[in-house]
């Protein structure tokens, strides 16, 4: 199973678009399981659970990202934002398939 873990500042905002992330992928029975957490709880949250595929940066987290791919480098996996539209929108098919796209680019560029 795939794991993509939403981050924004208190991981408050992205509960709601990770749910509705989540309902779309289980209607197109995708093995993804989607969970929301705060920015400055990720270190911990890699330590104590399953390693991420992508990590999705909500709009308010936009300073965070350089940092966060940094930070996180050694991961390998894609960490991108979210786009600011299809956020407020909470356009949970768009985002869901803009994390599927950017795993499946990360595993093709592997297979170079």
């Amino acid at each position: 199973m795939k794991k993509i873990y939403l981050l924004c500042s208190n991981g408050m905002s992205t509960s709601m678009l990770a749910a509705m992330m989540q309902n779309s992928a289980n209607q197109h029975k995708l093995p993804i399981e989607i969970v929301a957490y705060p920015q400055r709880e990720l270190e911990s949250v890699l330590k104590n659970h399953s390693l991420p595929d992508a990590i999705l940066l909500g709009p308010q987290a936009r300073y965070m990202l350089k940092e966060t791919k940094e930070k996180f480098a050694y991961l390998d996996i894609p960490i991108i934002m979210i786009d600011q539209e299809d956020y407020g929108m909470l356009n949970s098919e768009k985002v869901l398939k803009q994390a599927v796209l950017a795993m499946k680019r990360k595993n093709t560029d592997k297979d170079k």
